[in-house]
């Protein structure tokens, strides 16, 4: 069994899990994982995930607004944002970032909120947990603008795009996406980031790993994720687990 596992990206407080939480989280405990990160959203989802990481002493959490919720992100929630961030166990803003997936939100309130995020987090001086589909090209242009600290979360775009990344000073966080059959662009972007950039994610309750594919996720499931990129790397998967951990405990200023 793999030890010293970090799930850097997971949605517990969604609502696949209301019914057994508390004994999922006390399997993925037995099975090797070591801290979790829950990620907001939203408002509530942020307050959520603030109260997981208040409750159970191996979870952390992140505040802020998803692109789809962009509408939420006025100037009083972003108030709300920046006392959030004070908490001694939140340790970055997101998941922020662009998705032009669906037609709704506008682009440019995406644009404007996933903006105002990252100025948030330059004067706060906290990383942050990028979501981007379907908006490379703007998203890049304003992380190369503001150059935040952060990790771009379920990495799924090319190899060139991956070295851009790396090249800002970022973190790539892989999910179960590098078991998939069809992984082969994933796998060719986890082959040139640098073993010191590599984050370890489920995104639960999604992106389960095959054999779990089209199952609810949980943490312990980076186990098959870790096997994966260890091939691509030459290295053990314990010594993948382990790298992921400290890049975590470093890019979120976690002590260990």
């Amino acid at each position: 069994m793999l030890q010293g596992i970090f799930d850097s990206h997971a949605h517990y407080d969604d609502h696949r899990y209301d019914e057994d939480r508390d004994a999922v989280f006390s399997k993925i405990r037995k099975n090797g994982v070591w801290r979790v990160i829950n990620i907001g959203c939203d408002m509530e989802s942020s307050q959520n995930s603030i109260a997981f990481a208040e409750q159970f002493d191996f979870f952390y959490a992140a505040v802020g607004i998803h692109p789809e919720n962009a509408e939420e992100a006025t100037s009083q929630n972003l108030a709300r944002l920046k006392q959030m961030l004070s908490h001694q166990k939140v340790v970055a803003l997101g998941e922020i970032g662009l998705d032009y997936h669906w037609d709704e939100p506008p682009r440019d309130t995406q644009k404007a909120a996933f903006e105002a995020q990252l100025q948030l987090a330059q004067s706060c001086k906290v990383p942050v947990v990028i979501h981007s589909r379907d908006a490379t090209e703007d998203t890049m242009r304003l992380l190369s603008q503001y150059r935040p600290d952060g990790v771009m979360h379920c990495f799924s775009g090319s190899a060139e795009t991956a070295k851009e990344v790396v090249r800002l000073g970022m973190y790539v966080g892989f999910t179960g996406v590098v078991t998939f059959k069809n992984a082969r662009r994933a796998l060719e972007a986890a082959a040139v980031v640098p073993i010191d950039r590599i984050l370890l994610e489920t995104d639960c309750p999604y992106m389960a790993p095959v054999p779990f594919r089209g199952k609810r996720t949980t943490s312990d499931m980076i186990a098959y994720s870790a096997q994966a990129l260890a091939q691509v790397k030459g290295i053990s998967a314990q010594e993948l687990v382990d790298h992921a951990k400290e890049n975590a405990l470093r890019l979120f200023r976690i002590a260990e």
